[in-house]
């Protein structure tokens, strides 16, 4: 029997889903109270992400455990970002009246599934059930730096090597893909060819539906003497750019590196346009001294140059995003300016 979550009511759901999630070694106490407790070694990073039915995901391509996998994913990727080690979720989740409770039984498992791929010890230590016309989640994870200075935007210097960690415009690929394969003319998502379109192209679907971020690299380049990090979720050139400004430097990205680093990734051709532009791969993009050896998973992409050209390099007048020299327009995801077809 398909049971929903306005039959069964909210105690009877959340035992449900409860019983899919695994403990977070660094919960004092978990789930059940009116707050859980973490014990952490140092100081803590926190970061919230909300993805809503329609502009952010479509049921009809996501199962739950996808759906759940890529919440976790999105959220650890940001812990790590900071140089942190990520050690609890907790999540809020609004559906409709008569929602399957297996979807969010799904939601649950692909939640727990992830955190112990990408962050063993790390897991759901609380949230809320609530209504909403779609299906709407909310997750905040937390990190513990473990006495770690944290690893900002803001740090890189010129002459540092800016380098990569993970897929590179693999996920907008897929997206693009699913709109032009698993969606009717209007862009209404439909699973019909979802089958085939794996098949045929299965690094780029799975990419965007189930992202694998280098969760584990983000301590790892801490340690190595990052400068600057974040995880690029809009696009590399958006995100660039937001590295740039906020250290006050040119990025200067190298497309003959990037052809090299990443132009075939998991046996699919993915052009240097897709790689600029394409969002949500959610892997790290980070900044070293020209001295210290990149830790491996890292390939350089590029080179960090004062804004005022003062090093010989760029000759912008404020800091930004280039490439090869000349001046690169960001471009990506925005959420309340560009949409995907049907949203």
């Amino acid at each position: 029997m398909n049971e929903t979550v306005g039959e069964l009511g909210e105690r009877e759901v959340l035992a449900r889903v409860l019983a899919r999630l695994g403990e977070a070694r660094g919960a004092v106490l978990g789930p059940g109270d009116d707050c859980a407790v973490l014990r952490f070694a140092g100081d803590a990073v926190v970061t919230t992400d909300t993805m809503i039915e329609g502009p952010d995901f479509r049921l009809a391509w996501h199962d739950g455990f996808d759906l759940g996998w890529k919440l976790a994913a999105t959220n650890l990727s940001d812990v790590a970002a900071m140089g942190a080690r990520p050690t609890a979720l907790t999540v809020a989740l609004a559906v409709p009246h008569e929602t399957p409770v297996e979807l969010l039984e799904r939601i649950a498992s692909g939640l727990d599934a992830a955190c112990r791929e990408f962050a063993p010890g790390c897991g759901v230590v609380g949230g809320d059930l609530g209504r909403a016309p779609v299906v709407t989640a909310s997750v905040t994870a937390l990190g513990d730096l473990e006495g770690r200075r944290p690893v900002t935007r803001a740090g890189a210097r010129p002459g540092d090597v800016v380098a990569y960690a993970g897929a590179l415009g693999l996920a907008g690929l897929g997206l693009s893909l699913l709109f032009a394969e698993a969606a009717d003319p209007d862009g209404t998502a439909h699973s019909r060819s979802l089958p085939e379109l794996r098949r045929a192209h299965p690094a780029a679907v799975a990419a965007q539906l189930a992202p694998k971020p280098p969760i584990a690299l983000g301590s790892v380049a801490a340690e190595a003497g990052a400068t600057a990090m974040m995880d690029v979720s809009d696009s590399l050139s958006i995100d660039a750019e937001r590295l740039a400004r906020a250290s006050g430097m040119t990025v200067d990205l190298d497309a003959q590196l990037l052809e090299d680093g990443f132009g075939v990734q998991q046996g699919a051709a993915v052009p240097i346009e897709a790689m600029l532009t394409g969002g949500e791969d959610h892997g790290l993009l980070a900044t070293f001294p020209a001295s210290a050896a990149l830790p491996h998973g890292f390939l350089p992409i590029g080179v960090v140059r004062s804004a005022d050209g003062a090093d010989g390099g760029s000759d912008s007048e404020a800091p930004g995003v280039r490439l090869d020299g000349a001046p690169l327009i960001p471009a990506g995801w925005d959420p309340y300016t560009v949409r995907p077809p049907g949203s």
